[in-house]
C-alpha cells in the first residue's frame, strides 16, 4: 500500500499548503532527533518519514501524482527532463529512479526547524548531517557544529576551498539577550558556464539563539562566491554587540551602575531596574550604602548558553551623588542627627 502521506501529517487531503507548513513545523518540532534525544532511532525515522511526506505534498506535480497513484506512483516517477511523466507510475515493477530531494532543503530546515542544530539530508537519505556550524570567539563553552558536505568525485576533491567570507551582524543587547531572528539580503558572485561572472542576491534567515555574545560566528556554507576553479565560498557572520545605557557584560554577568542620593544612601530606599527581557525588578536597599558597595543577584544575568534555564549574576554598583550645597540649618540638622 506505501504510506499515508496525508496521515503521517495529521493533515487532511484537501489541505492547503500553509495547513501542510503548519503541520510540518509541529511535528518536526517533536521528532526532529535534537528535540528528542531519548527518542534514538524511533525519533530519527519518524522525522525521516514526516519530512519525506512534506517534500511530497508541497510539491504540486509530486501531490498530484500522488493524490492518483499513491507513493508507489512517486516512485516510478521517470527523471526530470523525461517527456513520459506518469505514464509508467502505475504498476511499475522496474527500479525506481525517483529519490526525495528536497526542492531547497536548506530554506525548508531553516524556516522550520528553531534548533541550534539545523539539519538537512544527504543524499542517501540515511542519516542527518548538520547544515550550520557556530563557533564563539570570546566562549569555550559555545556551540561547533560542522557543516560543510564532503565532496566524493575527484575532480572536485581537487578543487581549492576559499576562505570564508566575513560579514559583521550588529545586534542590540536585547536582541542577544533573548534571541532574534534576521533576514539579511546578501550578494554573491557566480561564475557562469559560458565564463561570465554574473551577481546573485539571496535572502538568508539569520536565528541568533539567547545568550550568545560578541564573537560568536554563524556560518552558511556555500553561500558566497561560486568561480570557476573553486570551490564554492562560506559565509561567516560574525556577532557584533551595540553598547548598551544601563548594561554591560563581563563573563556571564551583567552589570549596573546605579546612582542614588546621599539621603537614599544613608536612609535605604527602592530602585527598579528595567531588565533586557522588559521586566521591572525591584530592589530594596536598605544598609548604608558605602564605597564599592555591590548588590549581587543571583540568575539574573546573562543567558548561559550549555546550561538551559540558568543565568549568571546581576551586579549593581552604587554610585552616591552628593549635594552641591548646603545651608547652615541643614548642616546643623545633619550634625545634630549625627552625633556630631
Amino acid at each position: 500500500m506505501g504510506m499515508d502521506y496525508y496521515n503521517i501529517l495529521k493533515v487532511n487531503r484537501n489541505a492547503t499548503l500553509e495547513d501542510l507548513k503548519k503541520s510540518y513545523r509541529r511535528l518536526a518540532r517533536t521528532w526532529h532527533p535534537d528535540k528528542n534525544p531519548t527518542g534514538g532511532v524511533e525519533a530519527e525515522a519518524k522525522f525521516k518519514q514526516i519530512t519525506e511526506a512534506y517534500e511530497a505534498l508541497s510539491d504540486p506535480e509530486k501531490r498530484a501524482i500522488y493524490d492518483q497513484y499513491g507513493e508507489e506512483g512517486l516512485k516510478g516517477m521517470p527523471p526530470p527532463g523525461s517527456h513520459s511523466r506518469a505514464s509508467t507510475a502505475a504498476g511499475s515493477s522496474g527500479p525506481s529512479n525517483f529519490r526525495y530531494n528536497p526542492s531547497d532543503a536548506d530554506d525548508l530546515f531553516a524556516e522550520f526547524m528553531a534548533s541550534n542544530k539545523p539539519y538537512s539530508f544527504d543524499k542517501d537519505r540515511a542519516r542527518f548531517q548538520p547544515r550550520s556550524h557556530w563557533t564563539s570567539a570570546r566562549d569555550s563553552r559555545s556551540e561547533t557544529f560542522s557543516g560543510s558536505q564532503k565532496e566524493s568525485s575527484a575532480s572536485t576533491s581537487q578543487l581549492e576551498k576559499p576562505m570564508p567570507i566575513g560579514k559583521t551582524l550588529l545586534c542590540t543587547f536585547e536582541e542577544l539577550y533573548n534571541g532574534t531572528k534576521k533576514k539579511m539580503k546578501i550578494t554573491r558572485n557566480v561564475a557562469k558556464p559560458d565564463g561570465k561572472v554574473e551577481v546573485e542576491t539571496e535572502i538568508l534567515a539569520v536565528e541568533v539563539l539567547p545568550g550568545w555574545k560578541k564573537g560568536t560566528k554563524i556560518t552558511f556554507p556555500n553561500k558566497g562566491d561560486k568561480l570557476h576553479g573553486q570551490l564554492p565560498q562560506d559565509l561567516t557572520f560574525v556577532l557584533d554587540a551595540k553598547p548598551h545605557d544601563v548594561y554591560s557584560l563581563e563573563g556571564n554577568n551583567l552589570l549596573v551602575k546605579q546612582e542614588i542620593r546621599l539621603v537614599d544612601a544613608l536612609a535605604g530606599t527602592a530602585i527598579n531596574i528595567k531588565t533586557l527581557d522588559g521586566r521591572n525588578l525591584p530592589v530594596r536597599v536598605e544598609e548604608v550604602v558605602r564605597p564599592g558597595y555591590e548588590v549581587v543577584l543571583e540568575n539574573e544575568g546573562w543567558p548561559i548558553r550549555k546550561e538551559p534555564g540558568k543565568k549568571g549574576k546581576l551586579v549593581i554598583k552604587f554610585d552616591v551623588t552628593f549635594p552641591t550645597r548646603l545651608t547652615s540649618s541643614q548642616r546643623a540638622a545633619i550634625r545634630r542627627i549625627m552625633g556630631g
